[in-house]
């Protein structure tokens, strides 16, 4: 298998170091550096030890762009603009961006949700990929959106790990705050509903529904549940049968008969969804994990399709289970 030659900018973080896990091991990747301004000059095993005896990488703050065939963007939010402003790959190397700076298909960027806009996937060297939150929680209402289910205000709420905020120590994503706590932030206003809505409105040009959002923070490392519910009159096993076709030929995306845990998700590439009818309301749970499906593991997905592998090469992952 011919190997492609592949770059991360911004390898120091959480997402980052995932990112080096996976394409570490990955069967079409030649990993030739690893970015980080912050690192710089220190071996990758300095930063993630983790990955002692497989690598020898060491961090660069040279950008290398000639030769390089795949780019994934590990920056800040904010900071890709500018970065390639400054740095020009040629046309044809694909650019895989974990930031917010392209989620609205600007500069000609596609949004890389794989299970809606695959088609676009193949033909573009230019991809966005989506937020952990919008991720779990566009997988979740989707299917119903699409088919016009959701004529009301949508609730959801959402429990995300302490790595969902990143690398960088923050009052509250410290142990002492996380451990034995929950809280609330962002209320009804969090930044991924931008992205969750031009989704939404892409599948149902009508849909134009309040999004009443509120995202937890949880007193655990990685992971996402979400938990949607809207009006609904129809049919449970109908609505199960809708949601497993249109995820037929989504590797990564189940439906599950059985009530589900977020464990189940965590460590994997995996949503696993679960539907309940009660009340009057169509109730989906839809677990993540955040580094992975809602971050690193989708780039890779979104990797895999653009250069036409098998959507799920190198993400055979094992969940923690237990």
């Amino acid at each position: 298998m011919k190997k492609i030659k592949t770059a991360i900018i911004g390898a120091a973080g959480y997402t980052g170091g995932e990112l080096l896990r996976l394409l570490l091991h990955h069967p079409a990747c030649d990993l030739v550096y690893v970015h980080s301004n912050s690192q710089k000059g220190k071996k990758v095993t300095e930063v993630h030890p983790d990955l002692i005896g497989d690598t020898e990488l060491v961090f660069t703050d040279k950008v290398k762009t000639e030769g390089i065939e795949a780019v994934f963007l590990g920056l800040p939010h904010g900071e890709t603009k500018g970065f390639l402003e400054n740095h020009t790959f040629s046309t044809d190397t694909v650019i895989i961006d974990l930031s917010t700076d392209f989620r609205d298909e600007s500069n000609g960027f596609v949004y890389g949700l794989p299970e809606v806009n695959k088609h676009k996937i193949k033909s573009s060297t230019k991809i966005a990929n989506p937020g952990c939150f919008a991720t779990g929680i566009q997988l979740a209402l989707i299917p119903a959106v699409a088919k016009g289910w959701v004529k009301d205000t949508v609730q959801i709420s959402g429990i995300t790990g302490s790595t969902g905020a990143g690398k960088k120590l923050a009052d509250t994503s410290h142990f002492s705050y996380r451990t034995g706590n929950m809280s609330v932030y962002k209320l009804f206003t969090h930044q991924h509903l931008k992205e969750i809505k031009q989704t939404f409105g892409q599948l149902f040009a009508e849909f134009n529904q309040e999004i009443l959002f509120v995202p937890y923070r949880g007193n655990f490392s990685r992971g996402i549940w979400i938990t949607a519910y809207f009006p609904f009159e129809g049919d449970l096993d109908d609505a199960r049968k809708v949601y497993k076709d249109f995820y037929h030929d989504a590797p990564f995306t189940h439906v599950s008969d059985q009530d589900i845990d977020m464990k189940q998700a965590v460590n994997t590439n995996k949503c696993i969804l679960h539907l309940q009818k009660e009340k009057g309301q169509l109730v989906i749970y839809s677990a993540i994990d955040n580094l992975l499906k809602g971050a690193s593991g989708q780039a890779v997905q979104n990797f895999n399709i653009a250069f036409g592998l098998e959507e799920t090469a190198g993400l055979h992952l094992k969940s923690i289970a237990f």
